[in-house]
């Protein structure tokens, strides 16, 4: 291991480390921020995405040493002081675990689908709480995949790692082009397309066999799914209780694809 110790925070080593939650929102020059050690931990011995760098509170070097005995002699591990490393980040990181890695290139639609059965498709989530929730529904209940459209925040966001338990590490995702032009080549590889919305005219879920490579649409909280995407697809509600139409959209991901899950043979 290559362990740097940090004395200043204007250190230009770790300038990848300082103000995170506001270059969080800006971007970081195709790099991203994963904090904890389980997504660390996911990120070293299972994610497709190379580490940069890792920046740990001192105390927390002999903790991890085991977890990070393997990393390569070229990826330095900074430490700090907790204080001085929660002046750096901007704020108090309670784990005292912090890695940078490198996004690389995106995967290719074509090739994603190849093979796959069941996807996630998400269209205009910007929350990144839901995003990160999906994306560990997703990979709890089977999914191949999740793809988001351009207007769907970044998966690799911090916060969404964290959410999702790493899985937006490891699970395939593509994140790219306009929603119906993704349903669009989904149902032109061969994919039926389950469009999420509570209108009381839609398929009740639970009545419905699976095909053989579904898809399932979920829009964004409050508007949900245009009157285009819901055309482009076949309409599914979710049966609930009178008085109710709805449930958050990863819920309402998680309850369809678990359904999915248990039809598998």
């Amino acid at each position: 291991m290559t362990v740097i110790s940090v004395q200043r925070p204007d250190d230009p080593r770790i300038a990848a480390y300082t103000s995170i939650r506001e270059r969080d929102l800006t971007g970081r020059d195709g790099r991203f921020i994963v904090e904890g050690k389980v997504t660390l931990r996911i990120l070293l011995e299972r994610s497709r995405f190379r580490p940069e760098s890792l920046f740990l509170s001192e105390t927390r070097l002999e903790p991890l040493r085991d977890l990070i005995s393997d990393v390569p002699d070229d990826t330095p591990i900074y430490t700090a002081p907790q204080s001085l490393m929660d002046e750096i980040a901007g704020f108090p990181v309670h784990r005292g675990v912090l890695a940078c890695a490198e996004k690389g290139q995106p995967l290719d639609l074509d090739q994603t689908l190849s093979g796959a059965r069941t996807l996630l498709l998400l269209a205009g989530l910007s929350n990144h709480d839901n995003v990160g929730a999906a994306f560990r529904n997703a990979a709890a209940f089977g999914a191949d995949a999740v793809l988001l459209d351009e207007t769907s925040c970044d998966p690799l966001y911090r916060k969404a790692i964290r959410v999702s338990a790493g899985a937006a590490l490891w699970l395939p995702f593509v994140h790219e082009g306009e929603a119906m032009s993704l349903v669009e080549r989904i149902k032109a590889h061969g994919f039926e397309v389950w469009a999420m919305t509570p209108r009381a005219e839609a398929e009740d879920l639970y009545s419905l066999n699976r095909p053989e490579k579904l898809a399932v649409l979920l829009g964004p909280e409050g508007p949900g799914l245009s009157d285009d995407l819901i055309s482009a697809g076949y309409p599914v509600r979710i049966p609930m209780a009178r008085g109710l139409d709805s449930v958050n959209v990863a819920t309402a991901g998680a309850i369809a694809l678990a359904q999915l899950f248990g039809m598998q043979s």
